[in-house]
């Protein structure tokens, strides 16, 4: 119903990372690594054969923020951990070195179609012979000048494990036309975070079955069908 769980935690603290590692992890990560992890869990999928798909709208802006902000003020003083974490597949970078996955990772960014082109993209992986495919959705808080050209609120994400199933196929259509407006209480609660276009087909897929529309880019929306 859109309501947030009174024990939510601020920040995930994902067990697959080292101590360490878990304290110097950008929220960003933590949250994509806890997602994917509950996902291949709730599948009973192994984590170390999924091929996987990370898409993101941001990345991690605060660590945009202030590798800029840096740059320009003094650049020899940037965070070694800081850098290393600035790079839009940083999330899918710990996930595989933390299970051990040598299958592919992809990281996609797509504006407000960041969600839809992943969705995509973890689907003709299916269609290309993958059995299963793990797709992760998320974003963070925007911060500092960034922030107010590309805002964002909250910690939000999402993670599925896809499977090229026998049964009644659910379909996906890339139409022309922008996406029909959400009236889910998920969207109307997290509009404020960057990702929430993933919202209509997580309502979806919570109700069971129905259809949910999806922006895909200008002028384009991806369809899909839910077969309960």
């Amino acid at each position: 119903d859109g309501t947030v769980p009174e024990t939510a935690p601020r920040k995930p603290a994902p067990d697959l990372l080292p101590p360490n590692e878990r304290r110097r992890a950008p929220d960003t990560v933590a949250l994509a690594i806890e997602i994917a992890m509950a996902a291949c869990r709730d599948a009973d999928a192994d984590p170390a054969l999924l091929p996987s798909v990370f898409t993101s709208t941001h990345g991690d802006l605060a660590i945009t923020d202030y590798m800029c902000a840096t740059l320009a003020s003094a650049p020899r003083s940037i965070s070694p951990t800081r850098f290393h974490n600035s790079v839009h597949n940083a999330a899918a970078g710990y996930w595989t070195i933390g299970v051990g996955c040598h299958a592919p990772a992809t990281a996609v960014s797509a504006y407000t179609a960041s969600f839809a082109q992943g969705l995509l993209e973890a689907v003709v992986q299916l269609a290309d012979g993958a059995p299963q495919v793990l797709l992760v959705a998320y974003d963070a808080q925007a911060h500092g000048a960034l922030g107010r050209i590309s805002p964002s609120e909250g910690l939000l994400g999402a993670a599925l494990v896809l499977s090229a199933g026998d049964g009644a196929p659910h379909s996906l259509a890339l139409e022309a036309g922008s996406a029909k407006p959400p009236d889910d209480p998920l969207s109307a609660r997290y509009a404020a975070n960057a990702m929430a276009p993933m919202l209509p087909l997580i309502a979806a897929l919570a109700a069971g079955s129905g259809q949910c529309e999806l922006v895909a880019g200008p002028g384009l929306r991806l369809r899909v069908a839910l077969n309960g």
